[in-house]
C-alpha cells in the first residue's frame, strides 16, 4: 500500500518539524515518524468501513420505507438490487476485515453516522445509482463496476468526508490520494471469489521500505552538520532567508540518499525529490534543487563519491 514516494513525505514532514541537532536524542521524533506512517492503515480501514455502512443504510431505508403507515406497492416490494450488491456483500462478511476494524478500534461511523447518511444520500441522487437501479438483477462485474464508479466519483471528492478526515488527523490529508489509489486498485482486483485478505493489505510492502523510513531519517539528522555543509557550499549566491525550509529539508534528504543508499540509482533519487518538491513547496522549488543536485551528482562522480548497486526500488 505504501509506496517509497510516500515514504519520502513522511521522512520529510518529520524533520521539518524536529526542532533538534544531531546530537540530540530523537527517539521521539522516529516514534512519530513510524506513528504517523502506521496510521495510514487507519485511514485506509475507516474508508473501506465507510462502504460496509452505507449498505447497511440502504438496507435500514428499504426497511423503514416497507414498514411505513402508508407504504406504496413499490416500497413493500423495493429494488434490492444496491441492498444485494455482491461486492459490498464481500467486505461486510469479510471475517480479517472484521477483525482489523475491531483490532483498529474502527468505530467511527457509530458515532458520527451524520457522514455515513451525506454518502448515503449522494448516492441515492446520483445519476449512477439511477443507471444501475434500472434493472433488479445484476452480475459480479456489474456490481463491482458499480461500487468502484460510486468510490471514485463520490466517496474520494466529497468535501464533507474531506473536512472530517481533517479534523480527525492533520496526517491523513497526505495520506489520502494513497489510500484512495489503494482501495481503488483492490476493488477492481476483486472477483466473486476473493480471499479474505485481498482487503487487508500489507502496509509496507516488505520489511526493507520499513526500514529505508527509519534509515533515511537516521541517516539525514545524524549527517546534518556535513549536509548543510554540503549545501551552504552550492548556495553562496543565495540570501539564507529566501531559501524555503522544505527546500532545505529535501535538499538534505536528497544528498544523504545519494550518498549512504547505493542501492537506489540517482534518477530515481533527483525525480523523487523534485516531485516531491513540486507538491510541497514553492512554484519554483523544483527548478532550485534541480540546479543543486546536478551540480552536486557531476562533483560526486568525478570525485567517485557515487557508488551504487543494482537497479533499487522506488
Amino acid at each position: 500500500m505504501l509506496n517509497r514516494r510516500h515514504i519520502r513525505v513522511k521522512v520529510m514532514q518529520t524533520i521539518y518539524a524536529f526542532k533538534g541537532g544531531e546530537s540530540d536524542d530523537f527517539s521521539k521524533d522516529q516514534k512519530f515518524l513510524l506513528f504517523s506512517i502506521d496510521n495510514m492503515y487507519n485511514l485506509y480501514l475507516l474508508l473501506i468501513s465507510l462502504l460496509i455502512e452505507v449498505q447497511k443504510r440502504a438496507e435500514e431505508h428499504l426497511e423503514k420505507k416497507q414498514k411505513a403507515h402508508l407504504a406504496t406497492k413499490d416500497d413493500k416490494d423495493p429494488n434490492r438490487k444496491f441492498v444485494n450488491n455482491q461486492l459490498l456483500h464481500i467486505l461486510k462478511d469479510n471475517t480479517q476485515l472484521k477483525n482489523q476494524f475491531d483490532a483498529y478500534k474502527i468505530t467511527n461511523w457509530e458515532l458520527d453516522s451524520e457522514y455515513v447518511d451525506v454518502i448515503f444520500r449522494e448516492i441515492m441522487t446520483s445519476d449512477l445509482y439511477k443507471d444501475y437501479m434500472t434493472t433488479r438483477t445484476s452480475d459480479f462485474k456489474e456490481d463491482k463496476d458499480f461500487i468502484v464508479d460510486v468510490y471514485k466519483n463520490i466517496i474520494a471528492p466529497n468535501e464533507k468526508l474531506y473536512d472530517y478526515i481533517e479534523d480527525k488527523n492533520l496526517t491523513w490529508l497526505d495520506d489520502l490520494p494513497t489510500v484512495n489509489t489503494t482501495i481503488l486498485k483492490l476493488l477492481r482486483k476483486s472477483k466473486a471469489s476473493s480471499p479474505d485478505n485481498q482487503f487487508t493489505p500489507k502496509l509496507y510492502k516488505d520489511q526493507d521500505d520499513k526500514q529505508f523510513a527509519i534509515d533515511l531519517f537516521k541517516k539525514t539528522i545524524l549527517n546534518q552538520a556535513v549536509l548543510n555543509a554540503e549545501i551552504e557550499k552550492r548556495t553562496q549566491n543565495w540570501d539564507s532567508d529566501r531559501i524555503a525550509n522544505v527546500d532545505f529539508v529535501l535538499l538534505q534528504m536528497a544528498i544523504c540518499e545519494l550518498l549512504n543508499f547505493s542501492s537506489i540509482p540517482v534518477k530515481v533519487t533527483m525525480n523523487e525529490y523534485l516531485e516531491i518538491a513540486k507538491e510541497y513547496s514553492t512554484p519554483k522549488s523544483s527548478i532550485f534543487i534541480n540546479g543543486i543536485l546536478d551540480k552536486l551528482v557531476k562533483e560526486y562522480e568525478a570525485d567517485g563519491k557515487l557508488t551504487k548497486l543494482g537497479r533499487g526500488l522506488m
